[in-house]
C-alpha cells in the first residue's frame, strides 16, 4: 500500500455524521459510483484496501437480471467480506424494474440498491434510459414507487442517481428530487452535469446546494469533479451535502478512498506514491481481475484500459507503456513492471486532476419526439418495454 505522507496541518474535522441509508450507516460517507467496466469486485477490493466508503458494483439492466443472463449475476456478485452489497440498476419499464428488485430482495443479493438515471451514453437516452428519463414524470414516478415498494419489502434502502436534466432548456433534477423523496428513496445523488454535457465542462454544485435546500428531510449526495480529497471538503462547505459520489477520480487510483477518509476524519495525510508503489498496485489490481474473471487472458485485457490512469504524470517510456498497452499475461507484466525505476518519486500536479476523456457537449439522443411532453404517449408507452438493453448500460 502507498505510504501516506503528511501535509499541512489537519483541516478542521468537518462536521459530517455517517451517511444514513435507512437502515445502513456509512462511516465515511463516500460513494464509489457505479462505472461499466470499472467497479467489479476486482476494483472495489483494492478501494476498500485503502479507505471506507459504500462500493458499487457496475450498472446491470433489470432484463438481463430477470432473465438471469450468466453476465449480469456475476455483475451483482460481491466478495463474501463486502459489508454493504451494493448494486445499480438501469431500466426503462417500471414492471420489469419491479420484477429485477423483487430478485434482488427475494434472493438476498443486496443490502443497498441504486436506480441509474444519470448515463449520457447515447445508446441507453436513445431508449428513453438515463439522464433521458426524468423528463416523463410519469413514467419516472412510476419506476421510482414500483422499485421502492419491491425494496420495503426486505428493508433494503434505495436510492438514485441523476444529472441536472437533458441540456439547459430541459431541466429535471428538482422535480425528479422531490418525485423521489415523496416515492419514498432512501437518497438521491446529483451529478452537476446535464446529459448534453456528457463529462464536459464544469460540474455546476450550485444546482447540488439547490437540490441539498429543497430536499432538507432525505439526505443529498455530490457527484461532478471531485479530483482530490480536498474538492470532496469544498462540495461539502458549498453545497451542504450529506457525502460524495466518486467516479473518473479514482480511476488509476485506487488510493484515493484513503485520502478520502482521511479528510472526513479532519487528517492531512494524503497518499503520494512513488513509481514503485503505482506498479505495486497496478499488479494487484491485474491479480484481482484474474480472480474475478477466472481467465488469466480476458484479465489482462481488462487490466490494459487501466494503464494510462495508473500512470498519468510519471516518467514512463512510451515503448514501455505501448507494452503494458498490450501486456498478455501477468508474468510479463511482472517482468515489464521490473523495468520501471521503482525509485522514482510522485510527480506532484501532473499525476492529479481529471482522468479519461471528457468528451465535448453533444446533442442528447431521444426517443421520437421525446420531448413534445413530460409525459409518455401511447406509441412511447407501447415501445418502452421492449427497450431494455441486454446486459449493462455502458
Amino acid at each position: 500500500m502507498p505510504t501516506a505522507l503528511p501535509e499541512a496541518p489537519a483541516p478542521a474535522r468537518l462536521e459530517l455524521p455517517p451517511l444514513r441509508l435507512g437502515r445502513l450507516s456509512i462511516t465515511t460517507p463516500v460513494v464509489l459510483a457505479p462505472m461499466a467496466g470499472i467497479t467489479n469486485t476486482a476494483f472495489r477490493r483494492l478501494c476498500r484496501e485503502f479507505g471506507g466508503g459504500l462500493y458499487v458494483s457496475e450498472m446491470v439492466t433489470s432484463r438481463a437480471l430477470v432473465e438471469r443472463h450468466p453476465e449480469s449475476l456475476r455483475i451483482i456478485s460481491h466478495d463474501d467480506d463486502e459489508k454493504v452489497r451494493s448494486v445499480q440498476l438501469y431500466g426503462v419499464d417500471p414492471v420489469t424494474v419491479g420484477r429485477a428488485v423483487r430478485m434482488i430482495v427475494e434472493e438476498d443479493r443486496a443490502d443497498h440498491i441504486d436506480l441509474n438515471f444519470g448515463c449520457p451514453v447515447p445508446k441507453v437516452t436513445k431508449r428513453g434510459g438515463g439522464s433521458a428519463l426524468p423528463w416523463k414524470t410519469d413514467l419516472f414516478t412510476s419506476i421510482v414507487t414500483t422499485a421502492v415498494r419491491e425494496a420495503q419489502r426486505g428493508d433494503v434502502p434505495l436510492t438514485i442517481k441523476m444529472r441536472k436534466g437533458i441540456d439547459d432548456d430541459h431541466l429535471t433534477y428538482l422535480e425528479a428530487g422531490r418525485i423521489a423523496r415523496d416515492s419514498g428513496v432512501a437518497a438521491v445523488a446529483l451529478h452537476g452535469r446535464t446529459c448534453a454535457q456528457f463529462y464536459s465542462g464544469t460540474a455546476d454544485w450550485g444546482a447540488i446546494a439547490r437540490l441539498r435546500e429543497a430536499l432538507p428531510d432525505i439526505p443529498v449526495l455530490g457527484n461532478g469533479d471531485i479530483w482530490s480529497a480536498e474538492d470532496a471538503i469544498r462540495m461539502v462547505r458549498e453545497t451542504g451535502v450529506d457525502g460524495v459520489v466518486v467516479g473518473r477520480g479514482c480511476q488509476g487510483r485506487p488510493w484515493l478512498f484513503g485520502d478520502l477518509q482521511a479528510a472526513f476524519e479532519g487528517r492531512a495525510e494524503r497518499i503520494r506514491p512513488g513509481l514503485g508503489e503505482v506498479a505495486a498496485a497496478f499488479y494487484r489490481h491485474a491479480e484481482l481481475l484474474v480472480d474475478y474473471f477466472e481467465d488469466e487472458d480476458k484479465a489482462l485485457r481488462d487490466i490494459r484500459k487501466h494503464v494510462a490512469w495508473y500512470f498519468k504524470g510519471y516518467t514512463v517510456g512510451g515503448e514501455l507503456r505501448a507494452k503494458l498497452a498490450q501486456v498478455p499475461t501477468l508474468a510479463v507484466l511482472r517482468g515489464l513492471l521490473d523495468e520501471l525505476d521503482e525509485d522514482a518519486p510522485y510527480p506532484g500536479i501532473d499525476a492529479e486532476g481529471p482522468r479519461g476523456r471528457a468528451g465535448s457537449p453533444k446533442r442528447p439522443a431521444l426517443p421520437d419526439r421525446w420531448l413534445e411532453s413530460r409525459s409518455m404517449n401511447n406509441d412511447q408507452t407501447r415501445d418502452i418495454a421492449a427497450a431494455e438493453l441486454d446486459v449493462s448500460g455502458g
